[in-house]
């Protein structure tokens, strides 16, 4: 039986983009000193048996013990063959699978749903109808908080573990990501482990499952996966590489600003605001 799972979406800012190498030409464009690589050891690989590839994004500041599990699970080549098993429509894709873990792979690693204190450096002007405030870590996470906690939301393209009900807290054997709407009342029920940063159209746009909760029925319908590996277990010349937009500058500051008063002559009514999975910060492969 698979085990339950929730997730939520956020409406849209890019996942990962090219930016063209050129001056700055507004406030809010970002400087070549503020594209930061991101460790090749953070960069998860899915390679699905169509050929097409989707790249996650770990978090391991903010899930420690689960990333450790997935980096194991990785490196054990655990996922090769498993595949999708659940495409619930508006809501999540799901992969993995329940056959025994490998050595020294944690099956209940203590429940990281949220994490103590608040290391953003960005503020939204928008209130958060689920927390007292949503910004951005330095580098690039999207985060909410309470004032005593803070987390990771449940935005689009957001990867967490599936679990059982308490004490479950997953192993990582399962995962999913958010395809529809945010069901931000999944934050802080669920280990929020990543991002997907390229490829989400491969996970978006399946069919959807027409079992219980999105589950496929049978094995004909189910998305066979190939491999998952870390970006490091493939040749250094042939290893994806990804920068994040750093935040903790003037011009994330201005870019944040222009997202939440859009100046162009269509938004006749201006916001005044954007939803923290409206504002995510730009993810782009490395250039050359």
């Amino acid at each position: 039986m698979l085990k339950p799972l929730i997730a939520l979406i956020a409406l849209a800012a890019p996942l990962a983009f090219t930016v063209p190498a050129h001056a700055q030409s507004n406030p809010w464009d970002a400087a070549p000193e503020d594209w930061k690589p991101i460790p090749d050891n953070e960069i998860l690989v899915i390679t699905l048996r169509t050929g097409n590839q989707v790249f996650i994004r770990l978090a391991p500041r903010y899930a420690p013990a689960h990333v450790v599990n997935i980096r194991k699970l990785a490196e054990a080549h655990w996922w090769d063959g498993t595949a999708i098993v659940r495409v619930q429509d508006n809501y999540v894709t799901q992969w993995g699978s329940e056959k025994p873990l490998p050595p020294l792979v944690i099956e209940n690693p203590p429940a990281e749903f949220e994490y103590r204190g608040y290391d953003g450096v960005t503020t939204l002007a928008r209130t958060d109808p689920y927390s007292v405030k949503s910004g951005h870590s330095a580098d690039g996470w999207s985060l909410a908080t309470d004032g005593k906690t803070s987390w990771l939301p449940h935005c689009y393209g957001a990867v967490g573990v599936a679990r059982d009900v308490a004490p479950s807290t997953g192993s990582g054997g399962e995962l999913y990501t958010v395809i529809g709407s945010p069901p931000r009342h999944l934050d802080r029920n669920m280990a929020m482990v990543g991002r997907v940063i390229e490829g989400m159209q491969w996970l978006s746009s399946l069919p959807r499952g027409t079992g219980p909760l999105g589950r496929y029925q049978t094995d004909e319908e189910k998305m066979p996966i190939l491999s998952v590996r870390l970006a490091t277990q493939f040749p250094e010349d042939e290893r994806p590489h990804f920068q994040y937009r750093a935040t903790d500058n003037v011009r994330f500051a201005a870019w944040i600003n222009y997202r939440e008063n859009r100046p162009e002559a269509f938004f006749g009514v201006k916001a005044g605001g954007a939803d923290i999975c409206n504002m995510e910060a730009p993810i782009r492969r490395t250039p050359g």
